[in-house]
């Protein structure tokens, strides 16, 4: 399937930024190298983009750098922190995540300790159970095959964008971690209940273990 673009003009005019901001937001890795797309034109050589993914990058942008500096906001959308690391009471300290989803979690990883620490990757985990939970898209049950689904292949996923569906068919579901955040095509008896964007929860993550520190 190919993949809806949009031109370099048409997004300056549609979304009101400057050629130099686009571009200094590149220089600072806010926006991917790989999303710069040049193909050629009837003018020649045109650059695009994936439509759907900038479209969305530069409204996070747009709503977050009167608060952040660049350096920060670089840090946001960059992959997942590898030195930051909280225990259970922090997290529920915190309120970054429910004492529900985290004792979920705990149980079916089989976390014993008194007081466990969470890597960025778990704590991603927990959050996005919390997030499905808390909004009532998904029962309990269905939280356990996130968290092993997530668990299995969320390592696998480091530094990709990545969707995560929730599907189902006569009241069975099933969980698919979708590489790009993709569509799926599946028959007409299949619903699918939740589509999640894994980098944009790691993002708001982000922002809360930063926000809450100190």
């Amino acid at each position: 399937m190919s993949e809806d673009l949009i031109s370099k003009k048409e997004l300056l005019d549609l979304t009101g930024i400057s050629y130099g901001q686009l571009y200094r937001w590149k220089r600072k890795n806010l926006i991917p190298e790989q999303w710069f797309i040049r193909k050629s034109s009837f003018t020649g050589q045109e650059t695009y983009f994936p439509r759907e993914k900038i479209l969305q990058r530069i409204d996070r942008i747009l709503g977050m750098k009167d608060d952040l500096s660049l350096d920060a906001l670089a840090d946001v959308f960059s992959g997942s922190p590898k030195d930051i690391r909280l225990s259970a009471d922090e997290l529920l300290e915190r309120n970054i995540v429910t004492s529900t989803s985290l004792n979920l979690y705990m149980e079916i990883t089989e976390k014993k300790e008194a007081q466990p620490n969470f890597g960025f990757d778990q704590m991603l985990i927990v959050y996005v159970l919390d997030k499905l939970l808390q909004s009532g898209d998904i029962s309990l049950e269905e939280g356990r095959l996130l968290v092993q689904a997530l668990e299995d292949h969320l390592p696998g996923l480091a530094g990709k964008e990545c969707g995560v569906h929730l599907i189902r068919k006569m009241g069975v579901a099933a969980f698919i971690l979708v590489p790009e955040d993709g569509d799926i095509f599946v028959d007409r008896s299949v619903r699918t209940i939740v589509r999640l964007s894994l980098a944009r929860c790691t993002e708001e993550l982000k922002l809360l273990v930063s926000g809450s520190e100190g």
